[in-house]
């Protein structure tokens, strides 16, 4: 996991308000490799992975898959308020009835590795498909019995890669794909349940949440990601950047008999980012200076429906630059400072303007977001001393938005929205320490962040000074972890983990609304987790590791507010040749 704050590398092809996180595939090609883990768990919960690749070291020809098979019955107890028989409300605590989650896929990729002509050339296609039951409206107020929708992805990816070609100062990295996403939505249900699974009487019109849906999307993504690079000195390296992402979604409504169907309007959907970067090492590698332009064009040429059968042509169209400059500076091998500052430009995707087709309205209007974002950071990693090894982050941040995307939601549904103007500003921090001989560990984080709407104008000035809803101000981790190396042979491992997580209330709407004793509000929540696992190395190596989540069967919840699982027991076997 590769983690930006402030500025995203050019090669990424999308900004993001404050950084971005990249997860990182396992790319590596050599040998032979099979891994299988089974894992199982509390609310009826399971997952099978299994994964292989085998190497032809003499032509570097590989071939590799990998699948999996997930669910969950997600029947964990909830805190509601159930009416009687005259309709007075009273706290109950059930079990969850229609949330169940199933979901498997897997993808095989053949190609060459490690030639002279490239260090990687590989064709991948993939297919996933995803079920999913919906519970409770947003506030849980409201049961769910029947609705459901599930979702399929079926694409392929081809990739190149050669970061130096031989003889020359060039470098190229390239990956193409397409993707076709069918998404199914159903709510069809005649009753109304209540929160014990019952069905209660019959409602006068189909559907549970607002009227009746029998929608099927298709959306084909198609999008490229080159990165050149040229090596001017050994200390400086020019690169060119270029990411399209082409979209285009159509759909059917079965309930439509007459007439144009809504999902039969167009959504056509282009965005564009390419950048220009010059990097720079001096003083013996002591200071890296990254500057750059950005070059960002978004295209939406999109149809509303209106009562009436009326379609109105709704088109957004934008283009802009953006700019910037990071340098990192390092005192010493263990201490190294740095700097940033970058006009930036996050582009919609495609799912926020056109909706995902569920629980995601669209917002055809929406449109991009601007930000001025600053950084200054400071690093220590002391990796080997006579006390052990030492680490320590400090990051502070300030940034102001125009049009900053936001979802928030109601009582039923989710949306995209711009809020005029915004500004953040924060502290990030984190330390942690490793005893001699990796036998204890200790990590900490804790981040303070201020995100308040600025706008004068707009649907949200009436708000102008409050936070952002729906999402915490303050929180953080704590990580411990024990080792004991040659427990039974020269080649185990035992390891006992110990997570504490803690984010502090924060509300779930805007805080001018309404009394303060009436707001709704997500309450301060603390969860700790203790991990146990055995890992038995050898032609075949083995990890059996067993997890208590949640510990105290605290109180949690997400972001808006849905309770989310309370204590959980896991087993998981990973055995690896």
């Amino acid at each position: 996991m590769e983690i930006y704050r402030g500025v995203v590398p050019i090669r990424f092809g999308a900004d993001a308000l404050g950084g971005a996180v990249n997860l990182v595939s396992n790319e590596d090609t050599r040998g032979t490799h099979a891994v299988g883990s089974a894992q199982l768990g509390s609310f009826g919960t399971y997952r099978l992975t299994l994964a292989a690749r085998h190497t032809h070291a003499p032509t570097g020809l590989f071939a590799s898959f990998n699948t999996f098979l997930d669910h969950a019955d997600n029947d964990y107890k909830v805190n509601v308020e159930v009416p009687d028989e005259k309709g007075r409300l009273s706290p109950a605590r059930v079990h969850r009835f229609h949330d169940a989650y199933d979901a498997y896929g897997g993808n095989a990729e053949m190609g060459v590795a490690n030639r002279s002509w490239a260090k990687r050339l590989a064709l991948r296609v993939y297919g996933t498909r995803q079920d999913k039951e919906l519970q409770n409206n947003l506030i849980m107020s409201m049961p769910y019995g029947e609705a459901r929708f599930w979702e399929a992805t079926r694409g392929a990816t081809l990739r190149y890669e050669q970061p130096h070609v031989v003889g020359t100062p060039f470098g190229v990295t390239a990956v193409a794909a397409f993707s076709r996403r069918t998404t199914d939505f159903k709510d069809l249900s005649p009753f109304v349940y209540d929160w014990f699974g019952r069905r209660i009487r019959e409602r006068r019109r189909l559907g549970e949440l607002g009227e009746a849906s029998d929608d099927r999307l298709w959306q084909h993504t198609v999008l490229a990601r080159v990165q050149l690079s040229y090596v001017l000195h050994p200390q400086h390296v020019l690169r060119l950047s270029l990411a399209p992402t082409l979209v285009d979604r159509t759909g059917r409504d079965a309930l439509i008999t007459m007439g144009r169907d809504p999902l039969s309007a167009q959504r056509d959907y282009f965005a564009l980012t390419n950048g220009f970067e010059y990097q720079v090492n001096a003083f013996g590698q002591r200071l890296e200076s990254i500057a750059f332009v950005k070059n960002y064009v978004y295209d939406v040429q999109s149809e509303e429906a209106l009562s009436g059968g009326v379609f109105r042509r709704l088109n957004q169209d934008f283009h802009t630059l953006g700019y910037g400059e990071q340098l990192r500076y390092r005192f010493a091998p263990w201490l190294w400072a740095k700097l940033s500052y970058e006009r930036a430009t996050r582009l919609p995707r495609a799912d926020e303007v056109f909706g995902d087709g569920v629980l995601i309205l669209p917002n055809l209007r929406l449109i991009p977001e601007r930000s001025h974002n600053g950084n200054l950071g400071l690093t220590l990693g002391l990796q080997q001393t006579r006390a052990g090894a030492f680490r320590s982050d400090v990051n502070a941040f300030l940034r102001h938005a125009e049009n900053l995307i936001i979802l928030l939601g109601n009582d039923m549904v989710f949306n995209h929205q711009n809020v005029f103007t915004a500004r953040s500003q924060g502290l990030e921090t984190s330390a942690g320490w490793t005893s001699p001989g990796d036998f204890f560990s200790l990590d900490g984080n804790v981040t303070w962040q201020s995100l308040r709407n600025a706008s004068s104008k707009g649907a949200f000035k009436d708000y102008r000074g409050d936070r952002i809803p729906n999402r915490p101000y303050l929180f953080g981790n704590l990580s411990a972890r024990a080792r004991k190396a040659n427990v039974s042979s020269q080649r185990d491992e035992l390891s006992l983990a110990y997570h504490l997580r803690y984010v502090n209330g924060f509300f779930r709407g805007w805080e001018n609304v309404g009394l303060r004793e009436f707001k709704q509000t997500v309450p301060s929540q603390t969860t700790h987790t203790l991990a146990l696992t055995y890992i038995a190395r050898g032609a075949l190596t083995q990890t059996w590791t067993a997890e208590i989540q949640n510990l105290t069967d605290a109180k949690v919840f997400d972001n808006f507010g849905v309770q989310r699982p309370g204590r959980a027991f896991f087993m998981k076997l990973t055995a690896e040749y």
